[in-house]
């Protein structure tokens, strides 16, 4: 795939335009704070919260998002998912503009049919590669971090150019920015999260730290062992690839991975991968998560619930305040 850059994107293209960002919750407020830095002139389209003072703490014209919607040239999507659907159909359908440009940073309510725009609108997105924390700091330091663009709609024939200015102008371009369709990008964030960065990876942690405490080893220092050392070695994998990592760590600890980790993660466990993958691409987990979310998330609150209820949490908590402590 090309990566694009700086000299790919044209910041010109917003010029005279208003970018509409509709909620102003982590990625909200991240991607709004460098639009604005970058000269885009962004609006936010807000619930009356804690996050629409926060929007107008930090000086943006804030307003509902209805009005929001009906000023913006680009309206900007950035609600968590579950809102996507009901907001878009009460308070975006009816005011946004012919030839406006109807953005997010995740494709699932437009591939799974939750939104379907009218045909007189572009329908782009721009994703950062990132936790929105990490996108304000990489952009405050002069870079930015990597990101995808999406085009599943060109009314105007400029939607390309929309989606890699508001990428540029988030510093995106400085890293890399790769252009996908929304149907990638969609399937392959859910199964990410699901196989391998939440699911797999926090199921994987929780099954280590009960296995040495139920053989008798100490709390503590199992989640050492299966927890807090993990940052180190994602660390060396982020910095260079899982070489990088085996270069650093003993050749036991490398012998060990290679002897042990295909017995952990073996074809069971790669059938139940493609059972997930299956179940995002024919979209039945999308089905059975919205009505989930529209039956007030019972089943979400309970497993939360529980989860600060385990051991790994309960000593992992005791822990970290000792740390803090010093």
């Amino acid at each position: 795939m090309k990566i694009l850059h700086d000299k790919d994107a044209d910041l010109s293209v917003l010029e005279g335009k208003v970018v509409a960002v509709i909620g102003y919750g982590s990625q909200g407020s991240a991607q709004a704070l460098c639009m604005r830095d970058s000269g885009v002139n962004v609006i936010i389209g807000s619930i009356k919260d804690a996050s629409y003072d926060q929007a107008v703490a930090d000086g943006f014209d804030v307003m509902p998002i209805a009005e929001a919607a009906a000023k913006g040239d680009v309206v900007h999507v950035l609600l968590p998912d579950e809102y996507h659907g009901p907001v878009y159909q009460n308070d975006i359908k009816d005011n946004l503009k012919a030839g406006a440009a109807l953005s997010c940073s995740h494709g699932f309510n437009i591939v799974y049919e939750q939104i379907i725009p009218g045909d007189d609108v572009d329908v782009i997105m721009v994703a950062p590669k990132s936790p929105a924390t990490e996108e304000r700091k990489a952009y405050l330091a002069g870079f930015g971090v990597p990101g995808l663009v999406a085009i599943k709609q060109d009314a105007t024939g400029n939607a390309r150019a929309i989606a890699l200015a508001m990428a540029k102008s988030m510093g995106f371009t400085r890293a890399g920015v790769l252009e996908c369709t929304f149907e990638e990008e969609t399937y392959e964030d859910l199964f990410g999260e699901q196989a391998v960065l939440c699911g797999g990876c926090v199921e994987l942690v929780k099954a280590g730290f009960e296995v040495l405490t139920e053989a008798g080893y100490p709390p503590e220092m199992a989640y050492f062992e299966c927890l807090h050392e993990l940052k180190l070695i994602v660390d060396l994998m982020y910095e260079g690839g899982i070489q990088k990592m085996n270069a650093v760590i003993s050749n036991t600890a490398e012998w060990g991975e290679y002897v042990t980790g295909p017995k952990i993660i073996d074809e069971k466990a790669k059938d139940v991968m493609r059972q997930a993958l299956k179940a995002i691409e024919d979209g039945s987990f999308a089905k059975a998560w919205i009505a989930e979310s529209r039956n007030g998330c019972p089943n979400l609150l309970a497993k939360r619930e529980a989860l600060g209820e385990h051991p790994i949490e309960v000593v992992g908590r005791e822990i970290r305040e000792l740390f803090e402590r010093g």
